[in-house]
């Protein structure tokens, strides 16, 4: 296992990890029915904690932030000289997750996107791991929750006898969720991004050598060009232009300044 600890990306808190160690943390999480808060960051993700304050305080108070996307993994290196040998990608994350939980009878909650992905999602997942334990599923609201369905909600997924929960409600609303839920629901809550939806096969993954390539994000944009081309043009120059004066030290990040959220923003 590998862990090096927390290093500033732009001001964003990143797990310099592996597979192995950040599995292993939600699993004994899940064990000793302790919060967990985990999202797997690639650059977009990132950029979200650099653009919003508040959210850049939600994020370095999570307890990991794993580099989903090569480009985060390599500002490791660059930064800080931590070079990991692979990142640690949300839906193969979501994966190895899941292959221990079966293993172990850690029953698990899908929390997020369509009813249709979620039915596909659970046949495949039960299929790939027949020992699988799903203990429950609840599709996303599309729209800000009330705190009494905040209530509910966790009532529900505690109720559920889960022990990891993972959360597919895109960037960056999963990082909202998991930051104000995961104590109320007592258990790792995962933000895996895409993970839904590439696992329930409605959306294909980039080749093994784009996604080694760091060029994942060139072939997600030729699949949605519509949705993400503002992601994708505007916010990848703009990630390297800052990791250039991080590196040069002409600009410095602070993670630790930052004010906490006025108040809760819940989505479902």
């Amino acid at each position: 296992m590998i862990d090096h600890g927390k290093h500033s990306v732009l001001g964003v808190l990143v797990n310099a990890v592996d597979y192995d160690a950040t599995v292993e943390a939600v699993v004994d999480a899940a064990k000793n029915r302790e919060p967990l808060a985990v999202s797997a960051l690639a650059v977009h993700g990132v950029m979200t904690g650099v653009q919003d304050a508040q959210h850049n305080y939600r994020l370095n108070r999570f307890d990991y932030i794993v580099p989903d996307g090569q480009p985060v993994r390599w500002a490791l290196r660059l930064l800080h000289g931590v070079n990991l040998p692979d990142r640690v990608y949300g839906p193969t994350l979501t994966l190895k997750i899941c292959e221990r939980a079966a293993q172990e009878g850690l029953p698990i909650y899908l929390y997020g996107s369509k009813p249709d992905v979620l039915e596909k999602l659970t046949v495949n997942l039960q299929a790939k791991f027949p020992g699988l334990q799903i203990a429950g599923m609840e599709p996303s609201k599309f729209r800000k929750t009330t705190s009494q369905e905040k209530d509910e909600i966790a009532q529900q997924i505690a109720d559920s006898g889960a022990v990891i929960t993972f959360v597919g409600l895109g960037c960056p609303r999963q990082e909202v969720w998991a930051y104000e839920y995961h104590h109320a629901i007592r258990m790792p809550a995962i933000a895996v991004g895409a993970a839904f939806d590439f696992h329930a096969g409605n959306l294909p993954q980039a080749p093994a050598w784009m996604q080694k390539a760091g060029l994942e994000w060139f072939y997600r944009l030729t699949q949605e060009p519509r949705r993400l081309w503002k992601r994708y043009v505007l916010l990848n120059p703009a990630y390297l232009w800052l990791l250039f004066l991080q590196f040069t030290r002409l600009r410095r990040f602070d993670p630790y300044s930052k004010p906490p959220p006025d108040a809760e923003v819940l989505y479902g």
